[in-house]
């Protein structure tokens, strides 16, 4: 029984089968095997397949780049119209305000004459009443001076001649 033991563990000893030199040949022939169909089956399908993948994406990628600079010159050409449209409003809104200013200005200058008419006219009406006003107050205070002043005379004991008082009064009036 040792013995059998022995010829079965010198029979599992051996070690890995690839490591086997007796059988090296016929490993060689199939990796190189192996290696060329995967080589056949990598070359006529999948890298045909990879490429195409490629050149597509590298196709939309360009257009897209394409389409990319068209929308970049056309959003310059709709910023610069923008720009243009802004700067002409901005002018036209300038010339409507002078123009307003102007319409205004003219609307103001007449009713400013119109006012200064009407402040002379009621000026010269004020001047010509503050005239009779003063005219009818130099004449009551004559009147009320030669009164009193004839009523001093005759409370300091004199007699009054309304001629003289009259003259007197008129005399101080003058200045």
């Amino acid at each position: 029984m040792a013995s059998e033991m022995q010829g079965a563990a010198s029979e599992h000893a051996v070690g890995m089968p690839q490591l086997d030199f007796s059988t090296w040949p016929n490993q060689i022939f199939w990796l190189a095997v192996t290696l060329i169909v995967i080589y056949m089956v990598l070359s006529r399908v999948a890298l045909p397949r990879i490429g195409a993948v490629l050149a597509e994406r590298n196709g939309v990628i360009t257009n897209d780049l394409a389409a990319a600079e068209d929308f970049k010159q056309k959003a310059v050409l709709a910023d610069q119209a923008y720009n243009d449209a802004l700067d002409a409003a901005r002018i036209e809104a300038a010339k409507i305000i002078t123009e307003a200013k102007a319409a205004i200005q003219k609307d103001l200058d007449k009713a400013i004459a119109k006012a200064d008419t009407e402040i002379a006219a009621k000026a010269t009406e004020s001047e010509k009443e503050i005239a009779v006003i003063r005219d009818s107050a130099v004449k009551s205070v004559t009147e009320v001076a030669t009164a009193t002043a004839g009523e001093i005379v005759m409370a300091l004991g004199g007699v009054a001649d309304a001629k003289a008082v009259k003259s007197a009064v008129a005399a101080r009036m003058k200045g």
